[in-house]
C-alpha cells in the first residue's frame, strides 16, 4: 500500500536531518581545534672526517698552445704529489677548464681590442679522506705550482648517525613546546598525528684563499667540528582529562 507522507512529515524530516547536520558540523569543528601543530629544532656535532679542496693552475704565454702547456706541466706536478700523498686517483675530478683570449683595449677607444696573450685555467676538486695529511697536501699544491685555491669544504662521510642524533633532539624539543602550550591551555597532549621534516641545514664550507700561495711549510688548518640541524614539524592531539 503506498502511504503518503504529510507536509507536517516533511517539516519533522528536514529539521532532523538539519540538526544531525549541526551536530557533523559541531563534531568536525571540535576536531580540528583539539589538535596543536609546533616545530621542534635539535642539533649535533661531530668533527669531520673528510674534506675537499677546490684548487687549480692558472696559466698565460702568448700563444694558447704554450699556456696550456705550461698548464699541463703543472698539473701533472701536482697530480703526482697528490698520489704521494695518498689521495687516490677517484679523488681527484676536473670541476672546470677554459681557454681564453687577454686583449689589450685602446684607452680612448680609438682602435679594436687586440689579443696580446692566451689565459689557461685548470681547476680541480681533491678529496682528502685522511685530515691528518690536509696540511701537508695543501703545501703539496703550492710547492707543485697551484696558484688558485678557492677554498676548503670539511665534511662528515657519513652523517647518518649524527643526523638521527639531531632527530631525536628536535622531537623532544617539539613535545616540551607541545606541552607549554597545552598546560597554558588548561589540556593535555595527547597521540601524534603526524611528523614531516623540513630540508636539512647544511654545515657551509670554510674559505681560505689565496694568501696560501706564500706557504713554506706545511700549512695549520683547524678543522673544528660540524653542526648538522634538523627542524621537525609535529601535530599532536589534545585531549581533556574526564
Amino acid at each position: 500500500m503506498l502511504k503518503l507522507f504529510s507536509p507536517m512529515h516533511h517539516i519533522v524530516v528536514c529539521a532532523a536531518l538539519a540538526l544531525l547536520a549541526d551536530v557533523t558540523t559541531a563534531q568536525e569543528s571540535e576536531k580540528v581545534q583539539s589538535l596543536i601543530r609546533v616545530a621542534g629544532e635539535g642539533e649535533a656535532t661531530a668533527p669531520p672526517d673528510m674534506a675537499t679542496i677546490r684548487t687549480g693552475v692558472v696559466s698565460q704565454a702568448e700563444t694558447a698552445r704554450d699556456a696550456l702547456s705550461e698548464n699541463n706541466a703543472v698539473m701533472q706536478r701536482i697530480m703526482a704529489l697528490l698520489q704521494e700523498h695518498g689521495v687516490a686517483e677517484k679523488d681527484v675530478q676536473t670541476s672546470s677548464f677554459h681557454v681564453s683570449p687577454v686583449y689589450k683595449h685602446d684607452d680612448e677607444g680609438r682602435t679594436e681590442p687586440k689579443v696580446t696573450a692566451y689565459r689557461v685555467v685548470n681547476e680541480v676538486q681533491v678529496r682528502v679522506r685522511n685530515l691528518a695529511s690536509l696540511g701537508d697536501v695543501l703545501d703539496a699544491l703550492v710547492s707543485a705550482g697551484s696558484n688558485q685555491i678557492n677554498g676548503i669544504t670539511f665534511d662528515v662521510g657519513d652523517p647518518a648517525g649524527i643526523l638521527h642524533e639531531a632527530r631525536s633532539h628536535a622531537i623532544r624539543d617539539a613535545k616540551s613546546r607541545a606541552d607549554v602550550y597545552a598546560q597554558a591551555a588548561g589540556v593535555k597532549v595527547g597521540r601524534v598525528l603526524q611528523i614531516s621534516e623540513q630540508p636539512i641545514d647544511v654545515p657551509r664550507p670554510m674559505q681560505l684563499g689565496m694568501e696560501m700561495r706564500a706557504a713554506a711549510t706545511s700549512v695549520p688548518v683547524a678543522t673544528g667540528e660540524q653542526e648538522f640541524r634538523v627542524t621537525v614539524n609535529v601535530v599532536y592531539e589534545l585531549r581533556r582529562d574526564p
